[in-house]
């Protein structure tokens, strides 16, 4: 079969629990850790109130792009428990393709506990299960050669050999690849990741992700935080490690793009009321790599799309609900 999109990365259960507890504390003295949310310790802290769902950023991702009309498969990991049975049932129900998600036998689905804030952030606590067993079988591997676009989320467990399976199957004349990258391949530095970003169409980013790789460069860690702090000079860093579309989202700082020849810029769209932020990354990224689709390539209407769709999900519990209930045809 083929697909408009394959999402590769995490497929996850959530619970998602909510407190006022925490104490915001300014952390200005470490670049990578601006904003700490604190709580004392030996206490018995009150909850106020949980909420089930799911997540995982390919799970999130598919979900999305299966809103916008596009045939989307999922490839992802799950555990051969009610967990996984679930997390399937939840994709299929919502229009997305399963044949590629791989049951792991002796493993427990991936589960995420989400602590959120009066204000509606918050803090992900996850226990990857069988995420972490996530590999390419030859049916998938077949799949990504001929899909006309990969969204590649955080991945874990023997990650390096699945992101170079991943990249060995991608023909870059026809296959574009949207890249957010998770914690652990972060850590590798430049030095691992630069290779796969010569492949990649779009790279996708939070601010503090974009800092970390940028000091993880030896030609580029001993300039000044005055300058690192700012988002542009960032894109074309980071551009030039090898992507065509760097995209950077820096919070309530709204979204950026740089495409080798301009800085694209959008603010982030009031939302109804801010209830949950879980999942706003991987539906702001995903919606972006629709928008590319749907407008053909139209940095600026990309941006305005997926501004629109993330300010509708925050207004809602859960990574996966509150997305623009319309399809969008190519």
């Amino acid at each position: 079969m083929t697909y408009n999109f394959i999402t590769i990365g995490g497929a996850t259960r959530d619970v998602s629990f909510f407190t006022d507890q925490g104490v915001m504390i300014d952390n200005h003295r470490d670049v990578l850790r601006q904003k700490l949310l604190a709580f004392e310790s030996g206490a018995k802290i009150k909850v106020d109130k949980f909420y089930y769902s799911f997540g995982g950023g390919a799970a999130n991702a598919a979900v999305n792009l299966a809103h916008f009309g596009f045939k989307t498969a999922c490839l992802a990991a799950v555990g051969a428990d009610e967990g996984g049975k679930e997390i399937i049932a939840n994709l299929r129900q919502r229009g997305v393709k399963t044949e590629l998600v791989e049951k792991s036998r002796g493993e427990e689905s991936g589960t995420a506990f989400d602590l959120i804030d009066p204000s509606g952030e918050r803090i992900l606590f996850v226990e990857r299960g069988a995420n972490r067993k996530l590999a390419i079988s030859a049916l998938g591997f077949k799949s990504l050669k001929k899909v006309e676009n990969i969204y590649l989320a955080s991945l874990s467990g023997e990650w390096a050999k699945t992101l170079e399976r991943i990249f060995a199957a991608v023909d870059v004349k026809k296959t574009k690849v949207v890249w957010n990258p998770g914690g652990k391949q972060l850590e590798r530095g430049l030095k691992f990741i630069q290779p796969f970003l010569k492949k990649t169409y779009v790279f996708a980013l939070n601010k503090d992700e974009a800092l970390e790789l940028v000091l993880s460069s030896q030609k580029h860690k001993h300039l000044n935080y005055g300058y690192l702090n700012k988002t542009e000079n960032l894109l074309k860093i980071i551009f030039s490690f090898g992507p065509r579309l760097v995209l950077i989202t820096a919070g309530t700082g709204g979204a950026f793009a740089y495409d080798g020849l301009k800085t694209y810029y959008r603010p982030i769209m009031p939302e109804t009321k801010r209830v949950d932020t879980t999942g706003i990354g991987d539906i702001f990224n995903s919606t972006f790599a629709a928008g590319l689709e749907i407008y053909q390539g139209d940095i600026n209407q990309a941006l305005r799309l997926a501004s629109k769709n993330t300010a509708s999900k925050i207004s809602h519990l859960g990574a996966q609900n509150g997305l623009m209930n319309y399809k969008i045809k190519k």
